[in-house]
Formats: C-alpha cells, structure tokens, sequence
C-alpha cells in the first residue's frame, strides 16, 4: 500500500521534468500557459529563455522582470528591464505600459499596476509585499492601497502548499487594500489598526511586524537581529579564556606525566644494568678467589694472574688493545706506549 503513491510522485516528477523544454523555434500551445497549483509559479511550454507566441512557436523572451534570471547561464546575452512606466508579464514577451486601476492583472504583480498620485505615502517600505508604491493587485484587479481606518476593504486569500519532512499543509497569504500601519478584517471587511507586539492574534497581517507567533501572539519581525546583554559577550569571553586555560594545563600536565614515566623507565633500566655489572664483577672475582684457593698455585702464578687479569680489564677498555704488555728478551715486563 505504500508502493503507490511513491509511484506517483516518481511518475509526476518525470512529466515535470519533460515538461516545458521547448526550445527556441520548437512548437508550443499558450493554451497549456498556467499557475502551477500550490506554488503559483508561471508555466508553458517552453523553456526559461523562450516564450510561446501567438502563432505557436517558441520565441526568445523580449523583457525580464528580475535582475537575475533563472535558467541563463553567466555569460548569456540576458533580455532587457523594462523602463520606467513599464512592467514585463508572466510570460516575458514584451514590455508592456502599466496597468490603470480597475484594469486586469496577473497574480501578486503588484509592479503591473499603475502608482496613485502619494506613492511616497502609501508605499510599504518595509517590503512586506502588501503594495508596490501604492499600488496592489487584488483578486487580479488593479486597485490603490488607500482605505483608511473603518472603511470598506478589498481582500485576497491565497492559499499555498507548504511542506515539512513528512507532511504538507496549507499556508495562506491574505493581503488587502488597506493603508500601510491597517489591515482588511476578513470577516467585517473593513481596515483595522495593526496591533503592536503581545497583543493576540490571527494571522501575520494583524501584526506590525508581520508576525503572528504560532501562540497566538504577534512577535518580533522575523528579520529582526537577536539582541544580547554585555553579561553575555563577557560569559562567552570567560568560557573561551578558561577553555583555552583547561586545555593548555591539561597539556602541561599530560605532557609531564608522560616525562616522569619516560625519566622512571630510563632509571629503572640503569639499575638493572648497573646492578647486572656488579653482579658481574662479583662473579668474577668470586671465580679469582677459588681459583687461587685450590692447592698447587704459587704466589708466582698469582702474580701472573693478577697480571692477566690487569691485561684483560686493560684490553676491556675503549681505545686499548691487549698487545699494550708484552715481555722482552732479558726477562723484564714492560708496557706498550
């Protein structure tokens, strides 16, 4: 049972990628022109550098509408803005002069319209997108966002398909023709005060910041930077301080726990060789003294002996060699130089 609809999006997403690939000169239908569902984003079928022209066929675009398109590459010859007292549509034909009140227009291009007399006052300069210079498109109809407090209102509900990592739900976007600082009531229909932050709410247009908080209470603007006491910034400069501090002693400290084990090693390893030498020599000269014990051994040949000996502890040593004793001719013992 959960094969199914995965077969569906897989199958949906396959149609969309074929869709609207049309290139320049290729065949096309305005009639397939439309808002996909959900998004509201312009369709054809044509690709994003063309348009579907009257007779059918795929043209180059002849205006945009944004100062970086979508679907060009970075060094592509990109078609023009249009001037002012001029807007480019949907389908990015041609420009086209703005659009007087009362008169037809595409879904939320504001920009189509064309601006009253107070534009300056009637602007949102806070680009919330409830006008463009005072001018609103509404249900597609031009009209001024002029209405003041307690009078009648126009409004559009729009609802678009949001998405979360399993679910999706509808958000929708109300907007009116109210002065900025009101909004349109949807149930009197009539423009209300904006209501400041605490106050309860419905919807982000109730809000002055735009925001209504999932309790139900308008907040701060979205935008708005988060702003920290002193006491933070001097906890934060603390806590590195102190973590740089730790991690440095903690160094320290590893690092001559591991010397005193390397110096205790060495150490131990000199009194096993030292006391193996003297175990040694021990042995030796236990080895001498039974050897001269034994009955038959003359002081002579204990002087030899001893002279031998003498030999060997010489020719132990670095830098000598055993020939250094030798006997000459008349008898006596004499020293190599």
């Amino acid at each position: 049972m959960y094969w199914l609809p995965l077969t569906l999006i897989l199958t949906s997403g396959q149609l969309l990628v074929n869709a609207g690939y049309q290139t320049k000169g290729q065949n096309c239908s305005s009639v397939d022109n439309r808002l996909q569902i959900g998004t509201y984003q312009f369709y054809s079928d044509c690709d994003s550098q063309t348009y579907c022209s009257s007779a059918g066929v795929c043209e180059l675009k002849g205006c945009r509408k944004d100062q970086f398109p979508f679907g060009y590459a970075q060094d592509a010859t990109l078609p023009p803005l249009c001037p002012s007292g001029q807007f480019c549509p949907d389908e990015a034909d041609a420009c086209q002069p703005l659009l007087s009140v009362g008169s037809p227009c595409q879904l939320n291009r504001d920009d189509q319209c064309e601006h009253p007399p107070n534009a300056a006052e009637l602007a949102d300069t806070l680009h919330y997108g409830r006008n463009v210079d005072g001018a609103v498109c509404l249900n597609n109809v031009c009209m001024w966002a002029n209405a003041t407090v307690g009078q009648s209102c126009e409004i559009e509900n729009t609802a678009y398909i949001a998405y979360t990592g399993s679910s999706e739900y509808i958000d929708v976007a109300s907007r009116g023709n109210c002065q900025v600082g009101l909004y349109c009531d949807s149930q009197e229909l009539i423009c209300i005060s904006m209501k400041a932050i605490g106050e309860s709410c419905d919807g982000d247009k109730e809000c002055s910041t735009f925001n209504c908080q999932s309790n139900g209470v308008c907040g701060q603007s979205a935008d708005m930077p988060n702003q920290f006491g002193i006491w933070v910034y001097v906890l934060v400069g603390v806590g590195i301080l102190g973590g740089m501090s730790g991690t440095l002693i903690s160094l320290f400290l590893i690092h001559r726990r591991q010397r005193d084990a390397e110096r205790e090693k060495r150490e131990q390893y000199w009194r096993e060789q030292n006391a193996f030498r003297q175990n040694i020599l021990q042995m030796r000269e236990t080895a001498r003294t039974s050897i001269l014990s034994l009955p038959g051994h003359s002081s002579r040949s204990t002087m030899y002996s001893r002279a031998a000996s003498a030999v060997s502890d010489d020719s132990s040593l670095p830098g000598t060699s055993g020939l250094r004793n030798y006997v000459v001719e008349d008898g006596s013992y004499r020293g190599r130089d």
